[in-house]
């Protein structure tokens, strides 16, 4: 078995202020009790809780904050500080609006109610640490290469920034209004693809109907996952195992579910290369990973 290349300490993300990470949220979610005082849950709890701050929110969020006002016959207020256009709520069912995200000096569409990472720095770190990810001497750019669970294609734009505009990969995604962007964000790759569809049925798909060429294809393709906290499963791994990539490089938001899903690629000839984990959620236990694996 190839050797594992462990990080020694979880990597800080630059940015996090000098009080050891207070400051890092964009994003924050609020609820509202039975008499329209907003804040967040307490733990393991449905239970409002009423505070005059918001220490792991940015400046700029904690200050735009609606935490004093009253939010009778909503159920849930969130916040958000996006890279441009200044702080917004969001409230119960209003039609979502079009924000944009910078990473670096490339700008991201989405929806404000889509899925963006929280913290502020966490879209550029995690960019040049799947670059980082990806072997240089296993990459094809003509291969199928693949951006599974890929958002509004934000690790797709990772490897065609590396490898250049004519590199071919599609990013597949369940939610339509994020593929939509996708397709938007990576416009300017020629070979860039962005699809809506589960990834498992997607995969399913993928694999029972590919002819002898797509196969080939596919075995020399890289594939980047981006599962929900869950983890991809035991499925989703069978079916990436039954492609036979190159090499697979996994972000996880979960040590568990990652450790799991790394013995399920174990079992279908891949080994963990190499693995780098970033503290995303500072005061939390949660601890972002990447991972490399290989064909045995």
């Amino acid at each position: 078995m190839a050797k594992v290349t462990l990080a020694p300490v979880v990597e800080a993300v630059p940015g996090d202020d000098e009080r050891n990470g207070l400051g890092w949220r964009t994003r924050v979610s609020l609820h509202v009790d039975e008499h329209g005082n907003v804040g967040p849950f307490a733990a393991r709890s449905h239970r409002v809780v009423s505070v005059a701050d918001l220490p792991l929110a940015t400046p700029e969020l904690s200050a735009g904050a609606p935490l004093s006002q009253n939010f009778d016959g909503f159920d849930r207020v969130d916040v958000l500080n996006p890279s441009s256009g200044g702080v917004r709520l969001i409230m119960g069912k209003q039609k979502p609006q079009v924000i944009t995200e910078l990473v670096g000096e490339r700008e991201f569409s989405l929806l404000d109610s889509g899925f963006w990472q929280v913290h502020h720095g966490a879209a550029e770190v995690l960019t040049a640490a799947v670059q980082d990810a990806i072997d240089p001497e296993l990459f094809d750019p003509a291969a199928s290469n693949l951006d599974l669970y890929g958002g509004v294609g934000l690790f797709a734009a990772a490897v065609g920034d590396k490898f250049g505009p004519a590199t071919k990969i599609t990013t597949v995604e369940a939610e339509s209004s994020a593929t939509d962007h996708a397709a938007k964000n990576l416009s300017e790759w020629l070979g860039a693809h962005a699809e809506t569809g589960r990834v498992d049925r997607w995969l399913r798909q993928l694999v029972s109907k590919a002819t002898s060429a797509e196969r080939a294809r596919l075995e020399r393709a890289t594939i980047v996952l981006d599962p929900p906290r869950s983890g991809a499963g035991r499925e989703v791994v069978e079916l990436v195992g039954a492609a036979k990539p190159a090499q697979v490089v996994y972000v996880a938001c979960d040590p568990v579910a990652f450790a799991r899903d790394v013995a399920f690629f174990g079992e279908q000839g891949y080994t963990l290369a190499k693995v780098r984990a970033f503290d995303l959620f500072p005061h939390t236990h949660h601890v972002e990973a990447v991972g490399s694996f290989t064909r045995n």
